[in-house]
């Protein structure tokens, strides 16, 4: 059994433009903090394999380069780094100045080289972007016919053909004869795939940096035998990104709406609420947002309502549209307070029919 942790995109040193630059500095440090987590949750692997991008740039601040060069000499086992587009291999580059353990290989060549372990009865390629663009490394690509786990660590994108970002086929996938295929570049976690025999995955990135990178970020930790691969996503402890809808129609206020979606839970985390449905005038976000600032980490509203109207306003209308409501308004002026509620739902369904609307 081989027990390997595979993580990528960890994009040590982003800029966290978006926040104030206080805290963007602290992000950063909780990026370089988050690789101690790591380390300990890679205790008792055979293998680790890191898919690329774990700098954000070829540029960073020394406590970066210094802190992740600590990280992966720590690691246990065997370690395979394949750089990606944003921490791509030259001369010169923050790879090129670190010193590493003998534990710890990184791929510095575009096209897939193996390193076999023969202690673990099994080989590992790899293959490194030298600049920012790279064409398909695998195109081609099947491991020799020969005894031994074979896998590969790479930084791609599945299904993209012509994005210049080492573009991966599935069907060049299937066709690699590889065990296992740890790739790095997309920052949602895809879970185990399969194609043909040969099983791939992305774990994802290891911390959200923005509201399209949402939710619980961490890496994937596989027990790798003869019969099968047991793959398992662990989330790592750091603030979240996520996004929420809040739907103010009838609600006594926006304040109370906006309350409502902020738990306690999200203290520590960097929230976007986004107003729907109508309301009688434009909300002010400005004093919504002095008011609930602190009730997070970070705080953005975005305000997505309707402007609040009556539903015989186009009664007036020389159209089907002001016809049917006219009907109606006519059966609602003479009808009691019960039948008042009945025949204003007719109103609204009818009304959502006539604007190809499937909901109210």
């Amino acid at each position: 059994m081989l027990r390997i942790i595979h993580a990528a995109d960890f994009h040590l040193d982003s800029p966290f433009a978006a926040l104030e630059e206080e805290k963007a500095a602290l992000r950063r440090k909780e990026q370089r903090q988050l690789l101690e987590t790591l380390s300990s949750q890679a205790a008792g692997a055979d293998l680790v394999l890191l898919a690329g991008d774990l700098l954000d740039s070829g540029v960073c601040h020394a406590e970066t380069s210094e802190a992740l060069e600590d990280f992966l000499n720590s690691l246990p086992g065997q370690v395979f780094i394949a750089p990606g587009n944003h921490d791509y291999y030259a001369p010169e580059s923050p790879w090129d100045r670190m010193t590493l353990r003998e534990n710890v290989h990184l791929f510095t060549s575009p096209q897939p080289e193996p390193i076999t372990l023969p202690e673990l009865g099994c080989t590992v390629w790899g293959a490194a972007f030298v600049s920012p663009r790279s064409g398909p490394k695998l195109r081609g690509f099947r491991v020799p016919a020969e005894s031994g786990i074979q896998l590969m660590v790479l930084h791609g994108d599945v299904n993209a053909a012509g994005m210049g970002y080492d573009p991966i086929a599935e069907e060049e996938i299937a066709g690699s004869a590889l065990r296992y295929l740890a790739l790095g570049h997309v920052h949602a976690c895809s879970g185990l795939r399969r194609s043909g025999d040969t099983l791939w995955a992305y774990p994802g990135c290891l911390m959200g940096r923005g509201f399209d990178e949402t939710g619980e970020k961490g890496f994937l930790r596989l027990e790798l035998t003869e019969e099968g691969c047991d793959g398992e996503f662990i989330p790592l402890p750091s603030r979240r990104y996520e996004r929420r809808e809040v739907d103010v129609t009838g609600k006594d206020s926006l304040l109370s709406a906006l309350e409502e979606a902020l738990p306690p839970a999200d203290r520590e985390n960097i929230l976007r609420l986004i107003l729907r449905g109508e309301w009688p005038e434009k909300p002010r976000l400005e004093a919504l947002y002095q008011t609930l600032a602190d009730r997070c980490f970070q705080l953005e509203l975005r305000d997505e309502t309707r402007l609040q109207r009556s539903i015989w306003d186009d009664a007036g209308e020389d159209t089907l549209r002001g016809c049917f409501l006219r009907v109606l308004r006519k059966k609602y002026d003479a009808a009691d307070e019960a039948e008042r509620g009945r025949i204003t739902l007719a109103a609204r369904y009818g009304l959502a029919a006539l604007d190809y609307r499937e909901e109210l």
